[in-house]
């Protein structure tokens, strides 16, 4: 069960994971060799499931934000399968995720521009068996994004 310094020590590492031992204990009011503990506890436990460096899609020219939803011409196993195989391939697809309702996938998706979207629906979605329809809207502006989750 985590305790409050817990809950508020992996608030810490989710705002800014390269803050110090020493700078986290301040925070926390803990000692480092408690912080340090905690932090080898939480990794153990898979609490922290990795560390990651987040980027600025605008400096590298990847701010056209596309959320993609796919449904499939049947919902066998296989064709679920194959197509969670095939998918977790492209670079382009940051997130993708099986959803209830009309559609059956939504994909996070992450190029340069129009052309570039294009370019991966015509070369590498579309090619994909079992796909029966998709539709795509296009980020107008990012309102929030954050990858704190409060425990």
């Amino acid at each position: 069960m985590l305790d409050s310094k817990d809950k508020k020590l992996l608030i810490l590492l989710q705002t800014d994971a390269k803050k110090t031992t020493k700078q986290l204990a301040l925070e926390l009011d803990l000692s480092v060799t408690a912080v340090f503990e905690r932090i080898k506890k939480l990794e153990k436990q898979k609490i922290i499931a990795r560390y990651v460096a987040l980027l600025n899609n605008e400096k590298i020219l990847k701010s056209f934000v596309v959320l993609c939803h796919v449904k499939l011409i049947q919902h066998k196993k296989e064709y679920i399968s194959q197509f969670e195989k095939e998918i977790t391939q492209f670079p382009e697809v940051l997130e993708c995720f099986h959803v209830s309702g009309d559609y059956d996938y939504i994909l996070k998706i992450c190029v340069r521009d129009i052309q570039e979207y294009r370019e991966f629906m015509v070369g590498k979605l579309t090619n994909l068996q079992h796909i029966a329809s998709t539709q795509s809207s296009f980020m107008i502006k990012e309102v929030k994004n954050s990858t704190v989750i409060e425990p």
